[in-house]
């Protein structure tokens, strides 16, 4: 498998403003895997930290009902504007994770967390770091969408999730494993750093996260009621 071949096709407009996360190689690996699962118009989708929305509109387009949750307001204007350009209906919704829609729960949640280890700073990150800075051990976010999972899946519903092998693959399918549910990789590729990454080098090397590779695997993490 190429890298070439996992990044985002223009099957679609997809405007990304400034301080919008721009879909990558994990977009589309993510995007891979929601066109696996079996979509209609009756099922509903949660994406869970949705940034451009590229992903909550290409489940739109498989038919699903759709809910784009994020905690950026300039994300969420993505979203309704990518939504609209494409002729699809996405409902927007602002907040922290599923705090943003309480008592719901969906037949599918996908999610891209920020997930890039990060030196340790006072407070939680700003401005565009946030959509990919995610504390030391690069699982700010994804503790607790492992956590919450179960909460917002219908009995039959599944998760989808998207992240760096430096970020702990082993621990989350655990975490996700305690909380009730059946976790498995389902997808993974290989590419070299990029710029952030490369920008903490030697952070990274002094912590101990790599030694000389300068690549990562990215892995999608399926999990759903056992």
């Amino acid at each position: 498998m190429t890298v070439d071949s996992l990044v985002p096709a223009p099957r679609f407009h997809c405007w990304t403003p400034p301080g919008v996360y721009r879909p990558q190689t994990d977009t589309a690996l993510l995007g891979r895997a929601l066109c696996r699962e079996r979509i209609t118009s009756r099922t509903e989708v949660l994406d869970l930290g949705t940034g451009s929305g590229a992903l909550a509109v290409e489940a739109a387009r498989h038919g699903a009902r759709v809910t784009a949750v994020d905690i950026s307001w300039r994300a969420l204007a993505a979203t309704w504007c990518n939504a609209l350009l494409n002729g699809q209906t996405v409902r927007i919704r602002h907040g922290d994770l599923a705090g943003a829609v309480p008592g719901h729960r969906f037949d599918l949640v996908i999610t891209n967390p920020p997930y890039v280890p990060a030196p340790p700073a006072d407070g939680p990150p700003r401005g565009p770091a946030r959509a990919w800075d995610a504390g030391p051990d690069g699982r700010l976010l994804i503790d607790r969408i492992c956590a919450l999972a179960p909460t917002v899946l219908r009995p039959a519903g599944t998760l989808l999730m998207v992240h760096s092998h430096l970020s702990g693959v082993e621990e989350t399918l655990g975490r996700l494993g305690t909380a009730g549910l059946r976790a498995e990789v389902v997808d993974r590729v290989r590419l070299p750093f990029g710029r952030v990454l490369h920008s903490r080098l030697t952070w990274l090397r002094e912590s101990g996260l790599v030694a000389d590779r300068t690549t990562e695997e990215l892995v999608v993490i399926r999990a759903a009621h056992t």
